[in-house]
């Protein structure tokens, strides 16, 4: 059976940019991974998205729970290499631990995991799910691992997540003349260099396409934007666009932590104590930890970002 390389959340944030960029990298000439299948994971084969990617050349669209994902069904798909951008929810470490341990004793050579931000990966973060990052890579990183390569990528928080409310308000004062309050995750003068989710997936596909994965494996790459911005840099670009001042802005706000907790945790028993920690996980930004200049060397060697915060945003107000 031909070579497989599987990729997880084929249309979410980073596997989309995955699956767009790798067919190209391994029909490059002299690659030995260009006679590998691409197997796209998704929810639904019918999606706009799912169905764009069908598209591709080499690119097969498969409906599967990633979680249900077995050694014998990664031998069964000849799977020798993997991406997996997994969730975060509070039982992130037991799902994507046994997609490890099924990728090792599955025969997968080499796999490429999405982290977060680097200055959060740590055993005493204060928000929950970094933490699990951490336990992930130091369960990669044991002896009882060694058979399985692999690069976590940490990448700062996604341009997209940071713009959005920027460009609601931006697209509601086109709309109606009025405003509602800019509500903003970064601070007021802390530079954070936020990143393109889809730059990562070109990292992502970048490696996965690499003849020889050695020199990447157990690495932990830092992955930011181009350049700096923050609170009041993204006001002057949103006032640039409605021609008068933002009224009432609201810096390091993570009140969407509430209603997110509302809507898709309270119903299902999980510790309000737990979720709630994720309003610290901006922390390390709001102190200035995680700029552009801390991205990795190999990563600007690799395939730098280049995705401006005004490019992002330019994007949004298109969508």
């Amino acid at each position: 059976m031909t070579p497989s390389i599987l990729i997880v959340g084929a249309t979410g944030n980073t596997g989309r940019a995955v699956v767009q960029t790798l067919p190209k990298l391994l029909q490059a000439p002299g690659n030995p991974l260009s006679g590998h299948r691409i197997l796209a994971l998704t929810r639904s084969r019918t999606s706009p998205a799912a169905t764009e990617l069908a598209k591709l050349p080499g690119v097969e669209v498969i409906e599967q729970n990633w979680v249900e994902i077995t050694a014998d069904w990664l031998r069964s798909h000849h799977v020798t290499r993997a991406f997996i951008a997994s969730h975060n929810a509070p039982n992130q470490f037991a799902e994507e631990s046994t997609f490890h341990l099924n990728a090792l004793t599955g025969g997968v050579e080499y796999v490429v995991r999405i982290s977060t931000t680097a200055a959060n990966v740590r055993p005493d973060c204060p928000a929950y799910y970094p933490r699990q990052h951490w336990a992930i890579e130091a369960l990669l990183a044991s002896p009882e691992y060694a058979k399985l390569q692999w690069t976590s990528l940490q990448p700062n928080v996604f341009s997209q997540f940071v713009l959005v409310p920027a460009a609601e308000l931006i697209k509601q004062y086109r709309k109606t003349g009025e405003q509602s309050t800019l509500r903003l995750i970064v601070a007021e003068d802390a530079p954070v260099g936020i990143i393109d989710s889809n730059e990562v997936g070109v990292v992502a596909a970048h490696l996965l396409a690499q003849a020889d994965t050695s020199v990447h494996n157990g690495a932990k790459y830092v992955l930011n934007g181009p350049e700096d911005t923050n609170g009041k840099k993204i006001v002057e670009m949103v006032e640039e666009y409605i021609g008068v001042p933002v009224r009432d802005v609201s810096y390091k706000d993570v009140s969407f932590i509430d209603m997110m907790y509302e809507h898709q945790y309270a119903a299902t028993g999980q510790s309000r104590n737990v979720i709630y920690s994720i309003k610290r996980a901006p922390e390390t930004s709001w102190e200035g930890l995680t700029t552009a200049a801390t991205t990795s060397k190999e990563v600007l060697q690799i395939a730098a970002p280049k995705r401006t915060p005004a490019e992002v945003l330019k994007t949004l107000l298109q969508g």
